[in-house]
């Protein structure tokens, strides 16, 4: 072969060569995409993450949705519980998961529905706790737990991870009364996806206090949240007006609750004597104490508050996993904030 003829191979072998680095590097440049953006076209979204809008559109999806198996276990004590949370390692080891959805379900934050009976149940997947940087996570603004700053006994520490939240699936329902968006803080409301903690015990147990009121008689048709879960940077804005520095709130597992049946935006007259005080409070207080009393994992804080501006009296609850009690002191003076 001459000296030209083996440039001029050189050449061709050296273009074909160049062209599959492009193809290659254009693939894998796509995949990036996709994978930053979701198959729903934003960022750490899902197109599962899609909450009915109406009794008509989720008839028309539930027999679209798989089935699963979901242990009786996940149902909580009150069976009324339509949502878990898992890790990675949790979603990994769960049978079934894998072969209903993908490893992707693993490997990014998603809501997966799935039908159970003649409702749904969603297996949130969680955002690592690991992926929050400077308080932050994707822009939304958490701050930093009180174990990053100072020593915490075991019931303090970091959470695992969060849910992570978009417009469309905050109306998800957690169970027979509560919903994703029930639980968030009350901030940043331009900013998505916005991430929140969620402790199913929490929500097992205020399933199981509505579920004793009703059975003494009273309507608990709505339950009302003032405060579900709250970032530690939105506690920290608090403290100077009451708020624990270490509160339960920052760990998903703590709820500020009113029953408002008939629907006026404020506390029912529980005790029917015709006015709306602290008294009206009593038969929470005495439903969350029977709770605790036939199940001792679900212990934890009961506080009682005269007054959330118009709103009336409420009743703070968690799990923490020691009993702590507190209310108003004689003079209308509140006890040191333990929730």
């Amino acid at each position: 072969m001459s000296s030209a003829s083996r440039t001029s191979f050189a050449r061709r072998v050296a273009l074909v060569v160049s062209a599959i680095v492009v193809v290659v590097l254009a693939t894998r440049a796509y995949s990036g995409v996709r994978s930053l953006l979701g198959s729903g076209g934003e960022r750490g979204g899902d197109v599962v993450l899609t909450a009915p809008r109406s009794v008509e559109e989720d008839s028309a999806t539930a027999s679209a949705r798989p089935v699963m198996e979901v242990p009786d276990s996940l149902l909580g004590r009150s069976g009324a519980l339509r949502f878990t949370t898992l890790t990675r390692a949790e979603a990994f080891a769960l049978p079934g998961f894998l072969e209903t959805f993908s490893e992707e379900a693993i490997q990014r934050p998603s809501a997966r529905i799935v039908r159970q009976g003649a409702d749904s149940f969603v297996f949130f997947t969680l955002r690592a706790f690991a992926d929050k940087r400077d308080g932050f996570v994707n822009g939304y603004r958490l701050g930093d737990w009180p174990a990053e700053r100072w020593l915490m006994a075991r019931n303090y520490f970091n959470p695992d991870g969060f849910v992570e939240v978009m417009p469309a699936n905050v109306s998800l329902p957690l169970s027979r009364h509560f919903v994703l968006g029930d639980f968030l803080t009350h901030d940043q409301q331009d900013i998505w996806p916005k991430y929140v903690v969620l402790e199913e015990k929490l929500i097992d147990k205020l399933e199981l206090v509505l579920q004793d009121l009703s059975a003494r008689g009273y309507s608990v048709d709505r339950a009302v949240l003032l405060s579900g879960f709250r970032a530690p940077y939105y506690n920290d804005r608090g403290v100077a007006e009451g708020m624990a520095r270490a509160s339960r709130h920052q760990y998903g597992d703590a709820a500020d609750i009113f029953i408002d049946s008939d629907g006026d935006g404020r506390m029912d007259d529980l005790n029917r004597d015709r006015r709306v005080d602290l008294r009206d409070v009593q038969p929470i207080t005495d439903a969350i104490v029977r709770v605790e009393r036939r199940y001792p994992e679900l212990v934890g804080g009961l506080g009682t508050y005269a007054a959330m501006g118009p709103r009336g009296p409420f009743a703070h609850v968690d799990v923490r996993g020691t009993s702590a009690r507190w209310e108003r002191e004689v003079g209308g003076r509140k006890s040191a904030a333990k929730d």
